[in-house]
């Protein structure tokens, strides 16, 4: 089973096509782009576009959106029933959150990510996906290794594999949980009235620790400010710092990163100077650089 977007949007010209007809459509604003990655995001006026490949139907996503409301989460809410799509992409508008500037109030996020992890499967979707992380290509680190070839140096791959070496049972799902996916600062929005957790692509059934792991590294590798995982620990009711599999995950998303990051850097050269920042640190270079998400 796949995610709901696990594919990046490769034809920017298409993505901005669509989202002017869909904006034409629904009689909004001209569109303006606001980032492109897994998703092309738009803003219309009050509304934002967001323009994807989704592995399953895009209705799938309001539909999931109103559940979320409903069980009380703090998400988006779309602002149109109907999806907009051709040729595989797909549209569809959102409220537009305007962010405070203010910090995040992860002790909030914590809460709510504890609340997603009492969801029951059951009652969402039934054409959402959920996967298990196991699906996820970017996890398969043997495909990965096959794909990148002889770029990587001898000391970073001994680096990698001792990290793989350390985790054996990393896929095993006991006390499996559904989880939000993705949980990190880009995708929290702090609005005036709390954090607003958005970008749900990523949504799967996996032990809780899944959902812990990347604010775990947050402040060591990725220049993150000190305290976020405590923070988010404390309103999630208990941190899963030295918990094996949350443990496992928070070391091979580092894999997985420097991974992908290797990889795009073979196709495009502008991605290769923070692939190589990420290596260093697997060569155990003691004045490794903190990582940039781009």
């Amino acid at each position: 089973m796949r995610p709901f977007v696990d594919r990046p949007i490769t034809d920017l010209g298409a993505a901005g096509d669509l989202a002017v007809d869909a904006a034409a459509y629904w009689e909004l604003p001209e569109p303006v782009l606001l980032r492109a990655g897994m998703n092309a995001i738009y803003r219309s006026g009050d509304v934002v576009l967001r323009v994807s490949e989704p592995s399953a139907p895009a209705s799938a996503s309001l539909e999931l959106a109103e559940r979320l409301l409903e069980a009380g989460l703090r998400v988006t809410r779309p602002v149109r029933t109907d999806t907009f799509g051709q040729a595989g992409l797909h549209a569809t508008a959102w409220e537009h959150i305007e962010a405070t500037g203010e910090p995040i109030d992860w002790r909030a996020v914590g809460a709510m990510v504890r609340m997603v992890h009492t969801l029951d499967k059951d009652d969402l979707p039934s054409e959402y996906p959920l996967p298990q992380p196991v699906d996820f290509p970017w996890w398969d680190f043997n495909t990965l290794f096959a794909q990148i070839g002889d770029v990587l140096d001898h000391e970073a791959r001994r680096g990698i594999e001792q990290a793989i070496g350390r985790w054996p049972d990393w896929a095993d799902q006991a006390g499996a949980v559904v989880c939000h996916g993705d949980v990190h600062p880009g995708n929290v929005i702090m609005a005036p009235d709390g954090p607003v957790l958005i970008d749900w692509d990523l949504m799967c059934v996996a032990p809780p620790g899944w959902d812990h792991a990347p604010l775990m590294t947050l402040s060591e590798r990725w220049g993150g400010e000190p305290g976020v995982y405590a923070a988010y620990a404390d309103g999630y009711g208990s941190s899963l710092r030295a918990q094996p599999s949350a443990e496992a995950f928070a070391e091979l998303r580092l894999v997985a990163a420097t991974l992908m990051r290797v990889r795009a850097g073979m196709s495009n050269e502008a991605a290769m100077p923070e692939a190589q920042r990420r290596l260093a640190y697997w060569r155990g270079e003691s004045d490794a650089p903190a990582w940039q998400a781009q």
